[in-house]
């Protein structure tokens, strides 16, 4: 920035021309209902979408129980099963039944129990068949976990009630080792925490990048910014008249999604919330920038539209770690991950939610937001100034 432009925001004038190139977008923001249903309406319906409507989570899996004999030991499995909370079994007697509630997509698995289970437990050697249905790989991986985990439970019950605590179940194929499972940063182990975090991520980038290079593309369209050139307003009073009132939006779409995720979805947030704030605050200014950015490039709606897609949004939903592990993709991938600033901002997030505050991972995470936001501002204005002198 020149000292030509300090000069001009330090005097008195500045302050009342930025005020009323506020005034002037927020009431075309207010005049126009498209724009209001992006900055109001979307991070609603947003909200209640991935809340309750996105879940990875299995919960009530029905599961088909192939029960030749009925016996003190198949109705003990039958009880662990009904227990586990997140499964559903149902008795058939054959297994040709089983095999077609599994293909009609009725049950989700099919449990096998063997003829002489009582024996086979005693001996150490009972196998159970377990068929699922892999059509959906994570919901049949999630439902082969809590069937072992079930049967073998329910396995060594039975074994204790025999008095042969001794024997090594075969369900299991555990031993004799005891696991206590806990759960860290997460005790409802529930895929709405996790992924609620990652929603005000969605909000913030849609309301920073893409509202706002549509907003300012527009303008280039119909000459309204080339006007305000010929005026003593400096790109720099136009640059923040436009980032006030987007910012101001964006925060709303920021405290509407905390509401949301301590009343609605219970997610705790165990990290200040004064950090939670700043950060966000960084990331907004990071979206704004890049709006900022690809309406100086495009002055056309449709491409601004387009590019903030491919540029902002889409890499925000699906290679920042929102929706997935990065850890668990390809290396390539990771590395681009690894360059969105929506990564950095999703990582803050996730742990200010629910592991609290990690100072240097914070610091860490807010220096690379602060410089992506330099970044993107200063490459705005000079792009902006570059439009007003060409």
């Amino acid at each position: 920035m020149s000292r030509f432009a300090f000069r001009t925001l330090a005097g008195s004038g500045s302050l009342r021309r930025i005020m009323a190139l506020v005034r002037k977008e927020l009431h075309q923001l207010l005049r126009d209902p498209g724009n209001l249903a992006v900055c109001m309406a979307l991070p609603i319906v947003l909200i209640l979408l991935f809340g309750y409507g996105l879940s990875m989570d299995v919960r009530h899996a029905p599961v088909a129980v192939v029960m030749p004999h009925d016996s003190a030991e198949a109705q003990g499995l039958m009880a662990g099963l009904r227990g586990s909370g997140t499964l559903q079994p149902v008795l058939v007697r054959s297994q040709a039944q089983a095999e077609t509630l599994l293909r009609d997509r009725t049950v989700d698995a099919i449990v096998q129990l063997p003829a002489a289970l009582d024996a086979d437990l005693v001996q150490g050697q009972a196998s159970v068949q377990v068929i699922v249905n892999g059509v959906e790989a994570n919901r049949a991986r999630l439902v082969m976990l809590y069937l072992q985990a079930a049967l073998g439970q329910s396995a060594q019950v039975a074994l204790d009630r025999q008095g042969s605590a001794g024997v090594g179940s075969g369900l299991a194929g555990t031993g004799q080792v005891g696991i206590e499972p806990r759960v860290w940063f997460n005790a409802a182990n529930s895929s709405t925490w996790y992924l609620v975090p990652g929603l005000v991520v969605i909000i913030m980038t849609i309301v920073g990048a893409f509202l706002t290079s549509l907003v300012m593309a527009r303008e280039w369209e119909r000459g309204t910014l080339e006007s305000l050139f010929v005026t003593p307003v400096h790109p720099v009073e136009i640059l923040l008249g436009k980032i006030i009132p987007y910012f101001g939006v964006g925060m709303i779409g920021l405290f509407l999604c905390l509401a949301a995720a301590r009343w609605l979805f219970g997610v705790p947030l165990e990290g200040s919330l004064a950090v939670l704030i700043g950060v966000s605050m960084l990331y907004l200014l990071v979206s704004l920038g890049m709006g900022l950015v690809i309406s100086a490039v495009t002055r056309s709606q449709f491409l601004a539209s387009q590019i903030s897609l491919i540029l902002s949004f889409l890499p925000a939903l699906l290679l920042s770690g929102f929706l997935f592990d990065l850890h668990s993709v390809p290396t390539p991938v990771q590395v681009v991950g690894h360059l969105l600033p929506a990564t950095y901002y999703v990582e803050l997030l996730k742990n200010l939610f629910l592991a609290g505050t990690p100072w240097p991972l914070i610091l860490r995470d807010a220096a690379v937001l602060t410089a992506y936001a330099v970044f993107f501002l200063l490459i705005a204005l000079r792009r902006t100034r570059k439009r007003l002198e060409g």
